[in-house]
């Protein structure tokens, strides 16, 4: 019984295995996994949810913000028309994808972009809550 039950909770823990991944730029990336699973996944919210460590990435009350001193809290926004220039696998774990913004320093797990699109209704929500929140848009400022 102890054997089965070790098995189980492997399994649980194994990262699911990424079975076709398309990107289809300039606007988003389509991902399929061995659970059946498939996700079409948008420049703007693959950029506003990047898991790079340069991005200074930090949560307040629950809100994804991005933060360029350590006092000062700035909503990551303005990314509607963000586009994907560019995708390369890295390792046989992950993808990094280039931003025109010039972003490309998150690794895009493949557990990673599982979670992001088995929550992206409840993330897109909470991110717009929270540019609401700050007064901000998903449109990019205006140049004058």
């Amino acid at each position: 019984m102890g054997a089965v039950i070790r098995r189980l909770h492997a399994a649980a823990a194994q990262p699911p295995r990424m079975t076709k991944l398309a990107l289809q730029a300039p606007k988003s990336v389509e991902v399929e996994f061995a659970d059946g699973k498939s996700f079409h996944l948008s420049a703007e919210f693959l950029r506003v949810y990047s898991p790079a460590a340069d991005s200074k990435i930090r949560s307040v009350g629950g809100e994804k913000v991005i933060s360029s001193r350590p006092l000062s809290v700035t909503v990551i926004f303005g990314r509607r028309h963000v586009g994907i220039m560019s995708a390369e696998s890295v390792g046989n774990y992950g993808i990094r994808i280039l931003f025109d913004d010039l972003h490309k320093t998150g690794i895009f797990t493949w557990d990673y972009l599982h979670h992001l699109g088995s929550n992206k209704f409840n993330l897109m929500r909470s991110y717009i809550r929270t540019l609401r929140k700050h007064g901000l848009s998903r449109d990019p400022k205006r140049r004058k």
